[in-house]
């Protein structure tokens, strides 16, 4: 037979974008019946659905949770359409930073992809997106959250403002996602926080394989000498960049070296983009978000305030009159400014085009790399392909160093044998087994390394112990060995507990009650009898007379209360020492009114138990049969008994009664003394005998007996006529 899925220990991870490719990233990770997907983006290569993931390959209405690492497209453009379009009904979470920008930055995708004319294609509108805010829920970075079992946390990522790494925990296996992320501390970013946990499995990009980054001072300094060179000789500077992470590291850089070469303050820099003026006030907002350095700056003056950079809202704000610099959204020249400003200025020589940030097959950005001679506009034209290109990555992604080095300081500092089930899986196309066993190096062997493509299920096994914690009352005591703990196991998720029945509503949100039941029946044949048929069922079975028997005496009721399948043992109701039995059922008879009354707590077991009380009842009084042809073991318990349960129930199980010359002794186990009962035949019997009793407890102690036995020797002279039984 097949375990079923919310019991196995097999988690699966399946990639439905950016499996062994780069762009529209999202993927699907089940474990014991709980589902979590990871980022929903869209392939900035392509249009309309085909630019979706394949999320038709899993039931959307079976998710429970979606974790968005961050606000570019490849990560979220397709989450309107997810939340408003699809039958997901699960939860969704962002960083604070994350949920602002993406608000403007889907608004500005969905403007352009009508200005490029693939509105007919559009996965969703303005309205969607909208409607689509009420449904994300923000996080702090390391903040806790909990949703259907699934736990989670984010950690910086680096990379842009907001971005998060989320760690993952389900069952107590810990699975990290770091989505894009960045090794390296820039001009206004923290870099990537690695978790102080490892993870089992660890889901990491590996966007550009076996590359290295140039170091950042030789980067800037070979990205603004291109720049100064196109402006100085009276080009035009095009500089596609993102609306919102490098074109502020872009505009710092920038304005910086103009403001220390006085011979280009005349020429313009201009940061053209619909979403300039909301970018700038949402860096300002999170400036928490950044690091140190912005930090200590903004208390003197805001670096996002530019001196020699200015923003252009418009094709119609910008007067194409001579030398500048431009840096236009999108990143990628899909569509909008960066395409009608590069269609114009393509065919001339002079101007230039630097692609600062990372391409993704399919785009114009990464098609004009190969220095094609001709392109193809966005109306279908064939325009002459003359300006110089150049590339300078400014991608806030990890290279091959920054990716190895996070690999080995997550593993842990001890590797015992289950190090065999820490998992990488690499999220792109250039990440195979011989890329990551060269990262690792020596470590590679302590690692499965994995790449499935899109739609490709991977699973993963991990073997747990289950546990409970004991809490409440059954916890104040250390338990002894071989020693059965009884209680309530209560699942709550993935956590255990063990505790007492009358405590669940202390340490849950579970409410108990209980049903007593209560039948009469008619019975009017003799005590012993019932007693007999009663035995059949339990030959433990006893009686006693009730507290009140002397009020009830005095009325002429006699009234005795017998206690079947029961528990505890006490005076006022004795019950029965059966353990094996669940229930506990209580029959009360009057003989002055011929009543039998069953009484017991409702539950499966009490139920069947009761049946079988009033099936003996009933045959007791339809079969009346003489007590003189009842055999001796259906009698009440002797007098002797009935004292020495007595004794017990008031001053506890280390009072025992013995036998001797001087007759019936109470023997108290804890300091030796031996107290006699006395009696004669007239009166009730009395405790004391020679020894002194000047404690005040003990002479209340031996008051309360003394009347207890008048109780019973009372009810013994009552039924004198109840043949040879003794009370």
């Amino acid at each position: 037979m097949e375990e079923s899925s919310d019991n196995s220990d097999a988690l699966s991870f399946t990639p439905l974008g950016s499996g062994q490719e780069v762009g529209r990233s999202c993927h699907l990770l089940e474990y014991k019946g709980k589902r979590v997907m990871l980022d929903c983006g869209v392939h900035p290569g392509l249009h309309g659905v085909d630019a979706l993931p394949f999320v038709d390959f899993v039931e959307i209405e079976n998710i429970d949770l979606l974790l968005i690492t961050h606000f570019h497209l490849d990560h979220c453009g397709a989450l309107p359409w997810l939340l408003q379009k699809t039958a997901f009904r699960g939860k969704c979470f962002m960083t604070h930073a994350t949920k602002a920008i993406y608000r403007m930055l889907l608004g500005d995708y969905v403007r352009i992809s009508k200005y490029g004319g693939a509105d007919r294609n559009q996965l969703y509108t303005e309205d969607d997106l909208e409607k689509s805010m009420a449904k994300i829920e923000t996080i702090d970075f390391r903040e806790q959250k909990e949703v259907n079992g699934i736990r989670f946390w984010p950690y910086v990522a680096g990379h842009v403002l907001g971005a998060c790494q989320f760690m993952i925990e389900i069952a107590g296996v810990r699975v990290l996602y770091t989505g894009d992320f960045s090794c390296l501390e820039d001009r206004h970013l923290c870099a990537a926080e690695i978790p102080p946990v490892s993870p089992q499995v660890l889901i990491t990009e590996s966007t550009y394989g076996t590359q290295t980054h140039e170091d950042r001072s030789v980067r800037e300094k070979r990205f603004t000498q291109m720049v100064h060179d196109i402006v100085t000789r009276g080009g035009r500077c095009l500089i596609p960049a993102f609306a919102i992470g490098p074109a502020q590291e872009l505009m710092l850089i920038l304005d910086e070296y103009w403001e220390a070469h006085q011979e280009l303050h005349d020429i313009p820099v201009y940061y053209a983009s619909s979403l300039a003026k909301k970018c700038m006030s949402v860096y300002q907002t999170f400036v928490n978000g950044m690091n140190s350095r912005i930090q200590k700056q903004i208390a003197i003056k805001n670096p996002f305030i530019f001196k020699h950079v200015s923003t252009l809202r418009g094709m119609d704000q910008f007067e194409d009159a001579g030398p500048c610099v431009v840096l236009a959204t999108p990143g990628m020249l899909q569509s909008g400014f960066s395409r009608e400003l590069f269609e114009n200025w393509c065919s001339d020589s002079k101007n230039g085009c630097i692609i600062a940030g990372y391409c993704v097959e399919g785009t114009l950005a990464k098609h004009i790399l190969t220095e094609p001679e001709e392109i193809v506009s966005l109306s279908g034209e064939k325009l002459p392909m003359r300006m110089q290109v150049g590339y300078v990555s400014f991608s806030a992604h990890t290279d091959f160093n920054q990716t190895s080095n996070f690999v080995k300081t997550l593993k842990p500092p001890h590797l015992p044998s289950q190090s065999r089930n820490r998992t990488i899986v690499p999220r792109h196309k250039y990440s195979n087994r011989g890329l990551f066993e060269r990262m690792l190096g020596r470590y590679h062997n302590l690692f499965q390394v994995h790449n499935p493509r899109n739609t490709e299920r991977l699973e993963l096994q991990f073997r747990g112990e289950k546990t409970a914690k004991v809490i409440g009352k059954l916890a104040e005591r250390m338990p002894e060995n071989n020693k059965i703990i009884s209680g309530v196991l209560v699942k709550n998720n993935f956590s255990y507990s063990l505790m007492a029945k009358d405590e669940l509503g202390s340490y849950t949100s579970l409410r108990t009650s209980s049903l007593e039941q209560k039948m009469s029946v008619h019975y009017s044949n003799s005590l012993r009898l019932l007693i007999f048929n009663l035995n059949q069922l339990n030959d433990d079975a006893t009686l006693t007379q009730n507290v009140k028997v002397k009020e009830m005496l005095k009325k002429g009721s006699v009234t005795h209360v017998i206690s079947v399948f029961g528990v505890s043992l006490c005076l006022v109701s004795i019950a029965i020492n059966c353990l094996f039995f669940q229930g506990k059922v209580i029959v009360s008879y009057y003989g002055n009114d011929s009543v039998a009354v069953v009484r017991w707590e409702s539950n499966p077991v009490s139920d069947m138990y009761s049946d079988s009380v009033m099936a003996a009842i009933l045959h007791a009084q339809s079969n009346p049969v003489p007590d003189k042809y009842l055999p001796s073991s259906s009698s009440f318990p002797p007098l002797t008994t009935a004292l020495e349960g007595m004794v017990k129930h008031i001053c506890g199980d280390e009072v025992s009664l013995v036998s001797s010359e001087r007759g019936l002794l109470a023997c108290f186990e804890e300091d030796g003394r031996r107290l006699p009962i006395e009696g004669n035949p007239d009166g009730p019997p009395t405790m004391g005998g020679d020894d002194p009793m000047d404690d005040p407890t003990t002479s209340h102690l031996l008051q309360g007996l003394t009347e207890k036995f008048k109780q019973i020797v009372t009810t013994n002279n009552e039924f004198d006529h109840l043949d040879d039984m003794e009370y």
